[in-house]
């Protein structure tokens, strides 16, 4: 990133010079914090030592179940007979379909699944490929490499890039140590999946935004391969008056769709297009995909039994209640910061398709606030929060599934609860 466009970078470097401290140092003692209240409300037990040791645990304990599942594999297959980094098996399968001739086959559920059958064993369950043709180059890419091979470069090159913009936005050990031990990386290690590649796109773009528009656009339109988490992003560009960023978002769109036909025809996206029902009918409104991995409030709604009717109504009516406070915000004069971090936390709001290992986009909505803070101070209740958030994708799962206890979407909320209230602390509507 140049000098130019550094940006939002120039301003958490410079926060780090500033006298308030992102947590305390001094040591905590029950005996001057006596209430539970105000205990939660200060933060003041979340030490940097506390941090750092916390962090390190989490590292080396993912470290180890990764080392596990590594010694207990059989070739591809974990102990439990099923593909190491589960969900990343069908974007090389897809890549095969590819390189052989046939980029439309991903796009039929029933078809794609009996290669992976073949590949990797007859009890395989059927697994489901949802994204645009747009990831058909990623997948193709992929399937040049071993399986392996593929999950571990793909893994650990968008890891890579998820870190570059958590340093970006937070320079230092520790904060980068804070976002690698964040569940919810370990939760998208473990399914192979693209978190990690979202988060590093959207927070990229908020990054680059307010010097380097044109890249910002780029970054945000190269998001399209994940079209649920799009819907906030036009709006937010449009209340900021961002034109520069949505004219190349949609130049890197377009450039990307033809570039997809050019190479794979138009037959993928009928494919994809007629697969759409499919997803939603089975995957979302079945709940297939199961409604403890789901984290929106259209699956909530649905894991405690409201009909499809009235979970799509509530989901559209949260959508709407989201993306009013967003454009609010964007349209205020309050740091670019809380800007990003609504926009990040709004996105997994806004769409009902949100799985737990996207809580990664958390990551650097998490980093624009403590950078925030360390300007202006952390609020009552505000660090506390904060660990809620940074805590829920590791209880996510097994709360839902033993407790029907949505904690993802909850923590998801607080998220953007804590950024809109710490907006209207800190900007007012512009003249």
């Amino acid at each position: 990133m140049g000098s130019r466009g550094r940006g939002l970078c120039d301003d958490v470097t410079k926060s780090t010079e500033v006298s308030i401290p992102a947590l305390s140092s001094a040591p905590f003692r029950p005996g001057v914090r006596a209430s539970a209240v105000v205990w939660l409300r200060d933060g003041d037990w979340l030490t940097l030592s506390r941090l750092r040791i916390y962090s390190l645990t989490l590292i080396g304990f993912y470290v180890a179940i990764a080392g596990f599942v590594l010694a207990t594999a059989h070739g591809a297959l974990d102990l439990s007979g099923k593909p190491i980094g589960t969900d990343f098996s069908q974007t090389w399968l897809a890549g095969r379909a590819v390189l052989a001739g046939h980029p439309s086959v991903p796009f039929d559920q029933f078809h794609h699944e009996v290669p992976e059958q073949v590949l990797f064993g007859p009890t395989q369950p059927l697994d489901f490929w949802h994204y645009p043709p747009y990831f058909l180059f990623v997948a193709a890419a992929a399937a040049l490499m071993p399986y392996l091979t593929a999950l571990a470069a793909w893994q650990l090159g968008t890891l890579a890039c998820y870190a570059a913009t958590i340093r970006a936005i937070l320079p230092g050990r520790l904060p980068l140590a804070c976002a690698l031990a964040f569940p919810a990386v370990y939760v998208n290690l473990g399914h192979g999946q693209n978190g990690f590649l979202t988060a590093a796109l959207m927070g990229a773009a908020v990054v680059c935004l307010p010097r380097r528009e044109w890249l910002a656009g780029m970054l945000f339109g190269l998001c399209a391969y994940k079209p649920q988490f799009g819907l906030a992003v036009p709006l937010a560009l449009l209340a900021g008056w961002h034109w520069r960023a949505i004219a190349s978002a949609a130049a890197t769109v377009a450039a990307m769709t033809l570039a997809s036909i050019a190479a794979f025809g138009t037959a993928p996206w009928l494919a994809f297009r007629a697969g759409m029902g499919f997803t939603r009918i089975v995957v979302l409104e079945s709940g297939a995909a199961g409604w403890e991995k789901l984290q929106s409030v259209f699956a909530a709604t649905r894991m405690w039994g409201a009909g499809i009717g009235a979970a799509w109504a509530v989901q559209t009516l949260g959508s709407l209640i989201v993306l009013a406070l967003i454009v609010r915000l964007w349209r205020s004069n309050c740091d670019v910061r809380l800007k990003g971090a609504a926009l990040l936390a709004g996105a997994l709001l806004t769409t009902p398709y949100c799985l737990d290992y996207d809580m990664v986009l958390l990551g650097p909505a998490v980093a624009l606030v403590v950078s925030y803070a360390r300007t202006h101070g952390f609020a009552p209740w505000q660090k506390s929060g904060l660990v809620f958030v940074f805590l829920a994708p590791m209880l996510a799962r097994p709360a839902a599934a033993a407790a029907f206890l949505p904690l993802g979407l909850a923590s998801i909320a607080c998220m953007f609860s804590l950024v809109v209230w710490a907006g209207r602390q800190g900007g007012g509507p512009k003249a």
